[in-house]
């Protein structure tokens, strides 16, 4: 089992409404802006993913109890998620709005303050919520915004003593500044940081991405991923490197595409029975073959639309082409 702990987010996605050709339709009357609401957030998303690929998936978030609690709800348990550590939550849920470019990228406001996410206290954080995970993956805002990191990072390293550590920053510049993300401080207790090129280049600007792996191979972390999009993704094993490719795939959105690479990479090393300690038994060639497994995964979420990963069964499917 791996236990996911982290944020749900309700994406929301612009659109037009079609123009009315009723009385009220005359100029100068009020605009309109329609929005799409999927159930996102990088954690939620991750243990989504895991669950529909047949890893037994616990979900430590704190849900509220509006209409977009409900949604998120709904949405992990009819993946096999299993909600049991959840936290029924009084503040409202976190709201993002998301733009697309013409690429499928998408741009994100967010509507966070006071949300339900952040509000994790230590006496909601203790051990028992763990249960028996092998592994306990994190990161994103959970371990940046405040009131409640603090709680959050010091269940990481309690955790660390217990299950595989997964971290992924997924950086959010408007949300936290680069300070916040204390990455070397994590790699204390991380075995596994997967991040994306774009957080490499926020993160530490300039930096070679060989050189910043070494610092967070220094720091503790012993497996580094970073996805590079349509380039596939570098794999960093204490210092032993390999590049993995994409599959190419008719691209509808990204969105997700990070969360479930992470998800196909923590399965396959689940599935091999590397999780649990401190990947001592990973090798580079089996790290390999778990990241071409993760990049099939995310390539088939990035052909449908929103953070929509695909379950096993359709992995023997081919992907949608160019």
């Amino acid at each position: 089992m791996i236990a996911v702990l982290g944020e749900c987010v309700a994406d929301s996605f612009t659109a037009r409404p079609p123009s009315p050709s009723g009385p009220d339709s005359s100029p100068g009357g009020p605009a309109e802006l329609a929005l799409r609401v999927l159930p996102g957030g990088g954690p939620a998303n991750t243990a989504v993913a895991l669950a529909r690929l047949g890893t037994p998936a616990r979900f430590l978030g704190r849900l509220s109890g509006d209409a977009f609690g409900e949604l998120f709800r709904a949405h992990l348990a009819a993946s096999g998620v299993d909600l049991s550590a959840a936290v029924a939550a009084e503040e409202p849920s976190t709201l993002a709005v998301a733009s697309l470019d013409a690429h499928g990228h998408a741009a994100y406001t967010f509507y966070a303050g006071g949300t339900a996410d952040w509000q994790w206290t230590p006496y909601e954080l203790g051990l028992p919520r763990l249960g028996q995970a092998d592994c306990l993956h994190t990161g994103s805002l959970a371990l940046v915004r405040d009131p409640g990191r603090t709680a959050v990072e010091e269940f990481v390293r309690t955790a660390a003593a217990h299950a595989t550590i997964s971290i992924d920053p997924n950086v959010r510049p408007t949300l936290a500044a680069r300070d916040d993300y204390q990455v070397a401080r994590w790699c204390e207790s991380a075995d596994i940081l997967k991040l994306s090129d774009d957080d490499l280049e926020y993160l530490l600007p300039g930096v070679p991405v060989e050189r910043a792996c070494d610092t967070w191979h220094a720091a503790g972390a012993r497996l580094v991923v970073v996805t590079r999009g349509a380039a596939g993704a570098l794999l960093s094993l204490d210092g032993a490197r390999a590049t993995v490719p994409a599959p190419r795939v008719r691209v509808v959105d990204t969105v997700g595409a990070g969360d479930s690479f992470t998800a196909g990479l923590l399965h396959d090393l689940g599935a091999k029975g590397l999780l649990g300690g401190r990947l001592d038994g990973l090798d580079l060639a089996t790290a390999v073959q778990a990241a071409e497994f993760a990049a099939r995964v995310s390539a088939m979420t990035c052909s449908v639309a929103g953070a929509n990963p695909p379950w096993a069964a359709q992995l023997a499917e081919p992907a949608p082409g160019r």
